[in-house]
């Protein structure tokens, strides 16, 4: 079962994040409708998908809490409580670093699997242990293949990205044969902000996918998508 769980930016992060698209935007969309301009739209869209995140991932800015990472604790609490394990992916390791202190303060035991890990199959038993921490932290690209996390019956997508089939391989880390329980999905997305953008284009991505063009027509971005979501 798939859960989009919206949050909506306080003033401080609004004003970041109207910031951030205030200083590229026309240009960008200028030079990328001119033909060109690729790179400065990806980072845009990069430094917009980080401040609908948490503000403190944006160059200068410094935030102890973001909207995002509130409701993500609120909702993982709660999982806990009644006994449900969860995954936690984000494409940053630097979004997973401030998820942790959180976790810490509501007393909610996690590993974490990211590039740096040096025994994954250690940090997987622990997770899979009925005893072990209710929480792994892990990365999209350390995390999307050869896992097997059925102890999860939560997975929580922090960061939309504009490849569905990346998330999708996320998600069946825990929805694997063996599990035995629903399993549920949660994508949590800043109202108002270009991840909103990002999930009407994963809409697109799948049906070209399913259109038999197979799995290279979902993964990459066109120039018409990067007009949209910067738009």
């Amino acid at each position: 079962t798939e859960v989009v769980l919206r949050c909506t930016l306080d003033a401080r992060e609004r004003s970041v994040y109207d910031a951030v698209k205030a200083a590229t935007h026309a240009e960008v969309i200028e030079r990328l409708s001119a033909g060109g301009g690729v790179l400065a739209a990806l980072e845009a869209l990069l430094r917009l998908r980080q401040a609908a995140c948490h503000s403190a991932l944006v160059p200068g800015q410094r935030a102890a809490r973001s909207s995002k990472l509130d409701l993500l604790l609120e909702t993982v609490a709660e999982a806990a409580a009644e006994g449900h394990k969860a995954l936690v992916f984000s494409q940053w390791t630097s979004l997973l670093d401030l998820c942790e202190p959180g976790l810490r303060a509501a007393d909610l035991r996690f590993c974490r699997l990211d590039g740096s890990t040096r025994d994954r199959a250690g940090v997987v038993a622990e997770f899979q242990d009925p005893d072990g921490p209710p929480v792994m932290l892990i990365s999209l690209k350390a995390g999307g293949t050869g896992l097997n996390l059925t102890a999860a019956d939560h997975v929580f997508l922090l960061d939309p990205w504009w490849n569905p089939a990346v998330e999708d391989q996320a998600a069946d880390r825990a929805h694997r044969i063996g599990q035995s329980r629903p399993v549920f999905v949660h994508r949590l997305v800043a109202e108002d902000t270009v991840e909103e953008k990002i999930l009407a284009l994963h809409e697109h991505k799948r049906a070209l996918a399913l259109a038999a063009i197979g799995e290279a027509a979902a993964s990459s971005l066109t120039r018409e998508d990067l007009l949209e979501l910067l738009r």
